[in-house]
């Protein structure tokens, strides 16, 4: 099993991600993959600076994947997205149907998201069929579920990923609850996310964190940190074990994790993992 470095979900001013990706090119880390996968108004690197960001990151030699969007709400988001898919060197993680589409059309490889809806072998057999190099487990299913699938056919045709570190994205929204709360509209947001770079943290009326809003996607409000099941994704055959950026930190983490469970890793929302709640903190079986 190796690390991956999953796409960035924040806001991050250009040159904060261009820092970041620098160091990541200098780490150990051997899959990265770079995109926006949130919100197509977030215009700080646009297709050209991905691209390039990816060229260097394989000069490097890393292997890189192209992230698209979770939710394609415009035309104009899937001529977009298109490119993306045609780009001629990279494949693409596909994180909405409209992605899987676009490859399929133009006979090209890719890889599915978390936040694609695979609950099953049949759906992953057929994708696989459509070109479906990988697929990264959606977050809410858990290990049992995954040795169901991995047991379905041996060799299993495709590599298996799954979500093993950073805040979850539970879901994605037409209207944007950032520039809400700010009293902006969506199509006039000003992109305030740009003041909130690990998104912003709703808690309940007694203080305790509940949800964390970034732009149009809810997220956990903890993490999740799944470190502690690292040799057991290995007896399942898990193929990586993806860490979700959300700060310089993290690169430290990804190119650690697979050797040493991080500190957190016993006060994580690893429930999913476990068949539980999403928010339950379960005790770690060493």
């Amino acid at each position: 099993m190796k690390t991956s470095l999953g796409p960035l979900q924040y806001c991050w001013e250009k040159e904060k991600v261009n820092e970041f990706y620098q160091q990541v090119a200098h780490s150990n880390i051997p899959l990265v993959y770079l995109g926006e996968t949130v919100c197509s108004r977030r215009r700080q690197l646009k297709f050209a600076d991905y691209f390039a960001l990816a060229q260097m990151l394989k000069g490097a030699g890393k292997q890189v994947v192209l992230s698209t969007l979770a939710l394609l709400e415009a035309p104009s988001e899937y001529t977009e997205l298109k490119k993306h898919v045609d780009n001629g060197e990279f494949i693409i993680e596909a994180n909405d149907m409209g992605a899987v589409q676009a490859a399929r059309e133009l006979k090209l490889p890719f890889v599915c998201g978390p936040t694609m809806n695979n609950y099953n072998f049949a759906t992953l057999k057929k994708l696989h069929q459509w070109g479906m190099q990988r697929f990264v487990m959606p977050i809410e299913l858990s290990k049992e579920w995954l040795a169901h699938v991995i047991a379905a056919e041996t060799p299993t045709p495709f590599e298996v990923e799954v979500f093993g570190h950073g805040y979850l994205p539970l879901a994605h929204s037409a209207r944007c609850f950032t520039a809400r709360q700010q009293g902006l509209q969506k199509d006039d947001c000003q992109i305030v996310c740009l003041a909130h770079p690990k998104g912003l943290l709703a808690q309940t009326m007694d203080d305790q964190p509940l949800l964390r809003l970034n732009g149009i996607q809810t997220q956990s409000a903890s993490l999740i940190d799944l470190s502690t099941e690292v040799e057991q994704m290995k007896q399942l055959g898990v193929d990586y074990f993806r860490v979700s950026p959300h700060s310089l930190k993290s690169i430290e983490i990804a190119e650690t994790i697979l050797s040493k469970p991080t500190a957190d890793s016993t006060l994580a929302c690893n429930g999913y993992w476990h068949q539980a709640a999403g928010f339950s903190q379960v005790e770690p079986q060493l």
